[in-house]
């Protein structure tokens, strides 16, 4: 591809041997200076795909241009995605970072606070619509002169996060001459209206007819089953570990993710929470840990819906002071998503605990896991309420197909009815005081972890990796027989395990 030895040899480091097949499309492409919308599943390698390119033409400007300007803007939907493009930019540039400077102005700090950073004229800038146009407006930032390259990430989530009307007076700060990508997991009407509004002449690649990986790497199973039988599934598969290997737990809403919490603490399982009312230091670092194998489990809320954000259009950065707050809640971050485009690592399974409202979410969620060639395992609760959405998502997931990927799991509750009563007993100690309780202390504990220790972790940073998010939160009474599983349920766990295990890798031997 004739890329620099610099980035080659980054490249070297990261352990890709080869390129993925968005890789080996788009960069050819796009060193040609093309316009390109490309739609690849999530996990392909859509970040290098672009970051490759972005680098390379800008070490190749610089041999003739020696003025330090910003060359290339990469607008992301949320923070966590433009702090995980950050340090994908960095790694890429890892043997030219004196050459190449990559600025993340995503966070919700002070425009005051970023100032220097923009005004030292980074090669890349990173950041959501909203901050963005608020550093234009502010003349932080200029690009109308020097702009050479413009990246949509995750393009079919940047309206339904409300950006529309930040993107489209973003693009008056714009030159009228610039090669822009769109990347996308998905095709919809927002990226159509994208595509006409950036790309000239574009070459349109759809790559994976699928935008999930195939039942070969990728098995999905649906339960159905009520609000008890929930937190009886979920309890048993996680004590009983029939679920193994790193897992995420998507729920609705903030009191779903704290009280799923509450009551796994009382059987002794840890996890790490992260929704929208966590400082975004928090969040990053949650999911820093989580890749780095702390945790097993998170629990995340997956909040930002098209409806949700459709009715309360995010326009301005200054607007934000004025978000009104639910009652009894804090203030949340509608530039929160950990769902959508975030590089969870290693990641073997998703359980979807409340299922996702739209077919969209639903493949951002389970697009968590089998990212590249890795195995993985997507498993959703549905009640009867939410078999309209079941359909939904299963009729997009078989297109042209005559048999949905999504299978059902006819997990037989009479084999872990014993638990049940178990279950019972820790629902009851989560109350609502618990859970309003538990919200506030989480929040008043990642402020000061986030806030007034920054500095010092700064200085020290070996101390940050003693800094865990999982523990235990207590404002539920906790009935301390409830940890250990009694010697008389312990017996059938052989054959809970067997059994689930076998149906679960599609064992030719298993037998209802």
């Amino acid at each position: 591809m004739g890329l620099d030895d610099r980035l080659l040899k980054a490249v070297a480091d990261l352990g890709w041997s080869k390129p993925t097949l968005i890789q080996e499309k788009v960069i050819p492409l796009a060193l040609d200076g093309k316009d390109l919308l490309a739609r690849a599943r999530t996990g392909s390698g859509k970040t290098a795909s672009y970051g490759i390119p972005v680098i390379q033409r800008i070490l190749a400007s610089k041999q003739n241009v020696r003025e330090q300007d910003v060359r290339a803007l990469i607008v992301v939907p949320t923070k966590e995605l433009g702090h995980q493009v950050q340090i994908m930019m960095r790694q890429l540039t890892a043997y030219c970072s004196r050459d190449i400077r990559v600025a993340d102005i995503s966070s919700k700090v002070d425009l005051s606070t970023q100032r220097p950073i923009l005004m030292e004229k980074p090669d890349v800038v990173v950041g959501t619509p909203s901050r963005v146009l608020a550093h234009l407006n502010a003349q932080n930032l200029v690009l109308r002169s020097s702009l050479e390259m413009l990246v949509v990430d995750e393009a079919d989530l940047i309206f339904s996060f409300g950006f529309e009307s930040d993107l489209k007076n973003l693009l008056c700060h714009l030159p009228n001459i610039y090669q822009s990508f769109l990347m996308s997991a998905t095709f919809n009407e927002d990226v159509q209206t994208l595509k006409e509004l950036l790309l000239h002449n574009p070459v349109i690649l759809k790559l994976q007819g699928s935008q999930l990986p195939d039942s070969s790497q990728l098995q999905q199973y649906s339960i159905k089953c009520e609000e008890e039988d929930k937190f009886l599934l979920v309890y048993t598969l996680l004590k009983l570990c029939l679920v193994k290997g790193k897992t995420l737990l998507f729920v609705g809403t903030v009191d779903r993710c704290y009280r799923l919490k509450l009551f796994l603490e009382q059987f002794g399982i840890p996890a790490c929470v992260l929704n929208s009312e966590l400082p975004v230091q928090s969040r990053c670092h949650i999911i820093a840990q989580f890749n780095q194998g702390f945790y097993d489990y998170i629990i995340a809320t997956d909040e930002q819906s098209l409806t949700e954000t459709a009715a309360e259009p995010q326009t301005t950065a200054g607007k934000e002071k004025k978000k009104t707050q639910k009652k009894g809640g804090k203030a949340k971050d509608k530039e929160y998503g950990v769902s959508r485009g975030v590089d969870f690592q290693n990641v073997a399974n998703v359980i979807n605990f409340d299922f996702p409202k739209t077919v969209e979410s639903y493949i951002h969620r389970v697009g968590r896991t089998a990212r590249a060639d890795n195995p993985g395992t997507a498993l959703s609760f549905v009640s009867h309420t939410e078999l309209g959405l079941l359909s939904e998502v299963e009729e997009a997931l078989t297109g042209d197909e005559t048999n949905s990927p999504l299978k059902p799991y006819e997990f037989k509750m009479e084999q872990i009815e014993g638990f049940r009563y178990r279950c019972r007993d820790a629902m009851r100690s989560v109350t609502k005081q618990a859970v309003k309780e538990a919200r506030l202390k989480e929040i008043k504990q990642e402020l000061l972890n986030s806030e007034k220790l920054k500095t010092y972790f700064e200085d020290n940073p070996r101390d940050l990796q003693l800094l865990r998010h999982d523990k235990d939160l207590h404002p539920a009474v906790v009935k301390p027989h409830l940890k250990n599983v009694p010697e008389y349920l312990s017996k059938c766990r052989i054959l809970y395990e067997h059994s689930f295990s076998k149906k679960y890798t599609n064992d030719p031997s298993y037998v209802e």
